[in-house]
């Protein structure tokens, strides 16, 4: 790139865990262990692309 960098680049890429932000006793951890969404991700399969989005 030609020039001079104006100010300070921020990081591109960083690392973030789910683990490490929702506690353990959180409500949605104990609603996740009982519900399955398999059912519901297979009935709206047909409406996501295949090739991401267009």
């Amino acid at each position: 790139m030609m020039g001079q960098r104006g100010g300070s680049q921020e990081r591109l890429f960083y690392s973030f865990n789910l683990e490490d932000h929702v506690p353990s006793n959180h409500l949605l951890r104990a609603i996740d262990r009982v519900l399955d969404l398999g059912d519901l991700r297979q009935h709206l399969a047909p409406y996501y692309s295949h090739t991401g989005r267009p």
